[in-house]
């Protein structure tokens, strides 16, 4: 039997309905890791190091997908939820009409900054022009990866979290097997895994837009849409704790970068790549969870079902608790495993990764939290508590941290900084959760 965003839900049901969404985002981040791999061990440690310093900038430039993808699918949600389908339509076909109109100019800007920006973080020589090469590639699909990104979203919203699952899939494999063939067989370097990257983001993009387009058995379906400035800034303001979200982790990504540069040169920027391609296999549960359990709240928040907020709520910090453990325990364990599978053929880039992982793992005890508060608030079309969450985890609490704790530590302190950026961002979380309580009904 389907699960409906009406049903009451229990442990099972809840674990259900969002399984699609984790493995979907699973799925994502492990073909990145794939991407990561053929880079490292076919192309090289310096190739390898300037696609970290490129990914930051276009995964920046992307957040408008995010943004319009939980900003939108939250009040479209709601919207279904008050019994207004028709309207539900119009606003979700204008969502996705207007971020592709928007992805294309940022596409454009972005070709033209891309240089200049990677210039300016520290890469120079062989570095810089990988970097520049890699990402202008990335950019071409830029817009058919925001539409991707949107859909991630949207698919739970229309109950069909499945489909989105294995639109992912399709395109994770697609991606798998061109960066198999291009780096690999072809012996295309650099180049043939950003294509591999596009190819696979060009089809992420290109199946959710014609599944909509046609007739379908989903709650959503592509309509007539008009202009209308004011859902769009809600749609804006509600998302804009995941734009922040992306864009400051970004900005942070960039700022490790220069940092690990000082400390540890090249080295330091491979490492940190691994952590990166890595450690968001293990995020990717997190965020999979909130995008799939989003929906939900939003809907029984529009039918004013507060019994069923507050269920929702306390089983998502059991299930969060759990897996926070679990989590801890499996990136001590394979932190050296891991490192060894990108970084094996150096052994002083061996020992700088495996020892950053060890100690970041310790992050996973409270990034969980940090991330289903923002996305618990969003779902609630309160999106300034959302963003604040928000840009303090990714922003304000990292980039202090960055900064101040390598001056103690050393190269260490870079990676203790996301410990206490997430440690003091769960505090923040449990703040608010109390002080929201009374006016949401949770």
């Amino acid at each position: 039997m389907r699960i409906q965003l009406s049903d009451h839900f229990t442990y099972k049901k809840l674990i259900k309905f969002t399984f699609p969404c984790i493995s979907m985002m699973i799925f994502t981040s492990i073909y990145s890791v794939v991407d990561g791999f053929f880079i490292s061990n076919f192309a090289g440690k310096t190739p390898f190091a300037a696609a970290n310093f490129a990914w930051p900038f276009v995964m920046m430039l992307s957040a408008l997908g995010f943004m319009f993808g939980t900003g939108g699918s939250a009040i479209v949600a709601k919207t279904l939820g008050e019994g207004k389908k028709e309207k539900a339509n119009e606003y979700f076909s204008l969502f996705v009409y207007t971020s592709i109109g928007l992805g294309i100019v940022v596409m454009v800007l972005g070709l033209v900054f891309l240089r200049p920006v990677m210039a300016f973080l520290g890469a120079e020589g062989a570095m810089l022009d990988d970097a520049v090469l890699y990402g202008r590639i990335l950019l071409y699909a830029l817009p058919f990866f925001m539409i991707q990104m949107e859909f991630q979203s949207f698919f739970v919203t229309a109950e069909r979290p499945g489909l989105g699952f294995w639109s992912t899939v399709i395109a994770g494999v697609i991606n798998m097997v061109c960066d198999w063939l291009f780096v690999a067989v072809f012996s295309w370097g650099l180049i043939g895994a950003a294509w591999a990257t596009a190819c696979s983001q060009m089809v992420g993009g290109l199946i959710p837009l014609i599944y909509f387009s046609s007739k379908n058995h989903s709650l959503l379906r592509f309509s007539k849409a008009s202009w209308d400035g004011r859902i769009l800034g809600k749609a804006c303001t509600n998302g804009s704790s995941e734009f922040l979200n992306n864009i400051s982790m970004s900005i942070v990504s960039m700022l490790y970068n220069v940092q690990l540069m000082r400390y540890a040169g090249e080295d330091g920027v491979a490492a940190y790549g691994v952590l990166m391609y890595v450690c968001l296999v293990f995020l990717a549960i997190y965020i999979g969870y909130g995008i799939g359990m989003a929906p939900i709240v939003g809907f029984h928040y529009g039918a004013g079902n507060t019994d069923e907020l507050k269920s929702l709520l306390r089983k998502s910090l059991i299930l969060i608790l759990a897996a926070s453990l679990a989590m801890l325990g499996m990136g001590e364990v394979l932190a050296r495993p891991l490192s060894l599978i990108f970084v094996g053929y150096d052994q002083t880039l061996l020992d700088i990764t495996a020892r950053g992982f060890t100690i970041y793992s310790f992050s996973f005890l409270f990034s969980g939290l940090g991330i289903f508060g923002s996305a618990f608030f969003t779902a609630l079309s309160d999106g300034v508590t959302s963003a604040i969450i928000s840009v303090l985890r990714t922003l304000v609490f990292q980039m202090a941290a960055v900064l101040i704790l390598p001056l103690i530590w050393g190269l260490d302190g870079i990676w203790y900084s996301i410990i206490v950026a997430e440690a003091l961002a769960t505090m923040v979380t449990f703040i608010f959760l109390k002080v929201k309580q009374k006016r949401f009904g949770y």
